[in-house]
């Protein structure tokens, strides 16, 4: 079994990323260490490395490899960065930024999904991860300023607290627009503070889900 799926996530890896334009090499040797099929559910398994998401609980999904990839990719992480990511999900995402940079702050608003994936991970040994429920879209104020900061949600309009939190000379990757139509956004905070953004085309991900106000 071990070597079917071993298989599976190279021909991932050599098909889906790599042939498409992925060059960095800590995100491919991310993608060749961790194992995708452990993040979904039984019946999922032998689908967790063909190219498109997975469902999950609570009705949210594990994004396809690619998109994984290029993300991270995005960051232009070096290994030494404390990163925040929004939106745990499954873990894989998390798994995937704690082969590279040195801590992950990740913060999911479902907190079975938050337990599930924080279990797994430390099962899978990473020791650099620190998990938070709430709501995504404020941040995680307390361990600011972050070298890179992803969003595995869509949103119609930055969060203000994600840029401010956003360390200088560093990147911020977040889907923007609304469920038909989004766009996967760069956004470079320079050392001055001033905002750039790069857009890397279409994509589609589910709504980032904000506290409600009472």
């Amino acid at each position: 079994m071990s070597d079917n799926f071993l298989r599976l996530r190279e021909n991932m890896v050599s098909t889906q990323i790599k042939a498409r334009g992925i060059k960095d090499e800590k995100v491919l040797a991310a993608f060749h260490r961790v194992p995708r099929h452990m993040f979904v559910g039984p019946a999922q398994k032998f689908q967790a490395y063909e190219d498109y998401p997975l469902p999950i609980e609570h009705n949210q999904t594990i994004s396809q490899p690619f998109i994984v990839a290029l993300m991270t990719e995005a960051l232009k992480l070096k290994g030494t960065e404390a990163v925040l990511e929004i939106g745990t999900g499954s873990g894989y995402q998390t798994a995937i930024l704690a082969e590279i940079v040195k801590h992950v702050y990740t913060i999911e608003r479902f907190e079975k999904l938050s337990n599930t994936a924080s279990i797994l991970l430390n099962k899978l040994g990473y020791k650099n991860i620190s998990y938070w429920v709430g709501d995504g879209t404020k941040g995680w104020p307390e361990k600011a300023p972050f070298e890179g900061i992803l969003v595995a949600a869509a949103t119609a309009n930055i969060p203000p607290a994600l840029i401010d939190q956003l360390a200088p000379n560093s990147k911020l990757v977040i889907p923007v627009g609304d469920p038909g139509s989004q766009d996967l956004l760069v956004v470079k905070k320079d050392d001055r503070g001033n905002i750039d953004r790069e857009n890397l085309g279409g994509c589609r991900f589910l709504p980032l889900v904000e506290e409600k106000e009472s």
